[in-house]
């Protein structure tokens, strides 16, 4: 899933380098609960934790290692990934203001005996660094859960500084 081309996010606030990734951002769904999607506070965007819905409303449910295999839940990062860009583009108005992905903070709903919580959670990483390059590099917790929301296989928290 990593793209080693460097092409940036416009400067223009266009969307280029995920016109050239090949990625289309999803249409965010409401939050399900009392929260909101993102809030910003002294150049940070702290951005609620995100599932892999897709855009029909659907998402995979299920416990990693038992009813879902690793590389189905890496697609599922890299699903909450697109899900969490959709956000930042929402909440900015163009990706081109990410100046840094600060922390990530992915959580994969797993059987205790699971230890591969990193390789799940390196594709959400590997697409924030084909998004925004060197910007796209983060510091990140990846950690297992006994059960996540409405049983979904992936939920990713993450902070990113944004710029004028």
């Amino acid at each position: 899933m990593t793209n080693q081309n460097k092409v940036p996010v416009g400067a223009d606030g266009s969307l280029e380098r995920l016109k050239h990734l090949g990625i289309v951002l999803p249409v965010l769904q409401p939050p399900v609960a009392s929260y909101v999607d993102a809030v910003m506070d002294n150049g940070l965007l702290y951005l609620s934790g995100k599932g892999p819905r897709k855009a029909d409303g659907s998402r995979r449910s299920g416990k990693v290692g038992a009813d879902v295999s690793i590389e189905q839940a890496r697609e599922d990062a890299y699903q909450t990934g697109l899900n969490l860009l959709a956000a930042i583009n929402n909440a900015t108005g163009s990706l081109a203001r990410v100046e840094r992905v600060v922390k990530v903070f992915g959580m994969v709903n797993a059987v205790a005996e699971f230890d591969a919580h990193p390789t799940v959670i390196d594709a959400f990483s590997d697409l924030m660094t084909d998004v925004f390059g060197e910007r796209g590099r983060h510091a990140r917790s990846a950690v297992g859960m006994g059960s996540l929301p409405n049983n979904m296989t992936i939920e990713i928290e993450m902070i990113v500084r944004i710029g004028a």
